[in-house]
């Protein structure tokens, strides 16, 4: 009787479309959640429906007689070949009505429209969030799942996105493509260079909503605000105390090593802290010579990472009476250690 007066008890939970059957409505959900139960037994493709894995199935059984002639790609059927003579044609049969943007499938078009609509029909099982792609929903169920698909060749680290394997590559390699135009500073990945650039066009966007203090980046931020909540995320393990900031707790560690890294390079003296060799070679050369100053740093990690943590987080840059005149890394001939000179000056005081 449902199928005359047109009632349809079956409702999604995630959209407000209704349904006749129970089947019908299992097989839409599946569009929400991006589950696809039917696997092709010849390779590794999963689908939603039982008929789109049928149709699939042809793709491995039929002849081919259909051949491009600009590549070794062949189709069982003719309209096949005429959709992928487009991508040697370079034509795209549909537009989008909103924007100058033109695609080569009609999948694509829908996927693109979702954009300007706002739609985004598919939803995470496990949270709140929705997506507009299917493949967004796949690789954000990750964070669920622990997947980490592209492990890296040479450590034991494992990335769930393609992209941040390719950073993380570079901290192996050294490459770091992206360099600064107004310096010579150059950096493994654009975000880092983003936030440097800002050091010279004076950009600040990121403002305090409890002091009128203003970053030029988001992390910088996060610890300022640190301060006012007084959350102290990072703890010693070796006592009690918690610091807000890593860099102050990498501090706090020489405490119980005794590991002094800084060296004086005019005496035997070592120091804990970067900013006490500062002044302690004052006591060689007075207030407006310059000096230079070694730190070794192990191969293993990023040697402009280290600079930073050891000058700038130790507050240096921020005294009126330094300034770093220069930057350059000699290689040694030791083999265990590299060494960075840094040219600093101690400003004359007027």
């Amino acid at each position: 009787m449902m199928t005359h007066n047109g009632q349809k008890p079956h409702q999604c939970r995630y959209c407000d479309k209704t349904f006749l059957q129970k089947c019908d409505l299992m097989r839409h959900t599946r569009i929400h959640t991006g589950e696809k139960p039917y696997k092709c037994s010849q390779c590794a493709k999963t689908f939603s429906l039982n008929g789109s894995l049928n149709y699939h199935m042809r793709t491995h059984t039929v002849k081919k007689h259909y051949q491009c002639c600009h590549c070794d790609k062949a189709f069982s059927q003719d309209g096949q070949l005429k959709v992928h003579m487009k991508t040697h044609t370079g034509e795209k049969p549909y537009s989008c009505n909103q924007c100058d943007l033109a695609f080569l499938w009609k999948d694509s078009l829908k996927k693109h429209l979702r954009k300007h609509s706002g739609e985004k029909p598919y939803q995470c099982s496990h949270c709140d969030k929705t997506f507009s792609q299917h493949t967004h929903l796949k690789v954000h169920m990750r964070v669920h799942t622990g997947e980490k698909p592209y492990p890296c060749n040479q450590c034991d680290w494992a990335f769930s996105l393609k992209g941040d394997l390719m950073k993380h590559l570079r901290t192996h390699t050294g490459e770091k493509p992206y360099q600064c135009c107004h310096c010579y500073k150059v950096f493994s990945q654009n975000s880092n260079l983003i936030v440097h650039l800002r050091t010279h066009t004076g950009d600040k966007q990121y403002t305090c909503n409890q002091c009128d203090r203003t970053f030029s980046d988001i992390g910088t931020l996060r610890r300022h605000i640190m301060r006012h909540t007084g959350e102290k995320p990072y703890q010693c393990n070796q006592c009690d105390k918690d610091f807000p900031q890593k860099c102050e707790l990498m501090r706090h560690l020489g405490t119980h090593t005794r590991e002094k890294p800084y060296q004086c390079c005019h005496c035997d003296k070592a120091f804990k802290q970067n900013n006490n060799l500062i002044f302690h070679l004052k006591t060689h050369i007075g207030k407006k010579q310059s000096f230079e100053k070694h730190q070794k740093i192990n191969n293993n990690v990023d040697m402009e990472k280290q600079i930073d943590i050891g000058i700038r987080n130790n507050g240096n840059l921020d005294d009126p009476k330094v300034e770093i005149k220069e930057e350059q890394i000699d290689h040694t001939n030791d083999e265990t250690n590299n060494v960075r000179k840094l040219k600093i000056e101690i400003k004359e005081e007027k």
